[in-house]
């Protein structure tokens, strides 16, 4: 699968610029004040407990929901003022999968491509190298979405995400209830994605994929980035040394307790 880097940026201008973001629902602030860079090319994790502000801030970037003050820039473009530019230039893997599920996956990567205005005979090329990098069999290209296990419906939905091959793609939470091999696949595509320029902003509570896959990432607690920057430098930031887990710095930078609970009563 092939993912272009044409059309780049401006000079100087990162994937996504986001500059004193907030987003309030009734009079309560999700995301209180962020300022983030994430640049071109980076494979970054945004991390944090329930209710931080992650899912918040991903749907803001996609244009799904529109700020209470800041900006949210995507590519040069001003998501709030430029929704379509920005859409046309995205992929969106959302935590909670929502598409025609009475289409099966090939007509659903169809639509997908002819929405971006792909020819049929580029759409069935590409098809074919997501289908085969994902790993989806005959059966599963030919079952309707609905009857779906999780995580085939996860690959399913990434392939139609990235079938126009977008210069930024936003995931929340991709290795949620799926499988080992499932997470093998999807892995694969996206560090082939990384490897052409192709940007990944993710949120996940896997903490071991967030290691292994990011070159930087931004822990964000009420609302607020905690720490960004490269592990080693959110480390620091946690005033933790390398004899402690990335867990034991995660959960510091939260508030949480890294002590064991006692429940005796449970003999």
């Amino acid at each position: 699968m092939s993912f272009p880097a044409d059309g780049p940026p401006p000079a100087g201008e990162p994937s996504v610029r986001l500059e004193g973001l907030v987003r309030e629902f009734d009079g309560a602030r999700a995301v209180d004040g962020v300022d983030l860079r994430v640049e071109r090319g980076e494979f970054f994790g945004f991390l944090g407990p329930n209710g931080a502000g992650k899912s918040t801030t991903i749907k803001i970037l996609c244009g799904q929901l529109r700020p209470t003050a800041g900006r949210a820039v995507v590519l040069g473009h001003d998501v709030a003022a430029e929704p379509l530019e920005v859409k046309r230039l995205i992929g969106v893997l959302p935590e909670e999968i929502n598409v025609y599920e009475r289409l099966t996956a090939e007509e659903l990567l169809r639509f997908s491509g002819r929405m971006h205005r792909l020819p049929d005979e580029e759409i069935e090329r590409r098809s074919e190298d997501l289908f085969r990098l994902m790993e989806l069999d005959q059966t599963d290209r030919r079952r309707l979405v609905v009857d779906d296990s999780m995580g085939t419906k996860k690959k399913v939905v990434l392939a139609a995400a990235i079938l126009h091959a977008p210069k930024v793609l936003f995931l929340d939470e991709p290795f949620n209830g799926i499988d080992a091999v499932t997470a093998r696949a999807i892995r694969s595509v996206l560090t082939s994605a990384t490897e052409r320029g192709v940007t990944i902003f993710f949120s996940s509570h896997v903490l071991e994929v967030v290691e292994k896959l990011c070159t930087r990432l931004a822990v964000i607690h009420r609302g607020r980035i905690r720490a960004h920057g490269t592990l080693e430098e959110v480390r620091a930031a946690a005033g933790m040394g390398p004899d402690r887990s990335f867990e034991d710095v995660f959960v510091h930078l939260v508030g949480g307790s890294t002590e064991r609970g006692d429940l005796g009563w449970m003999g």
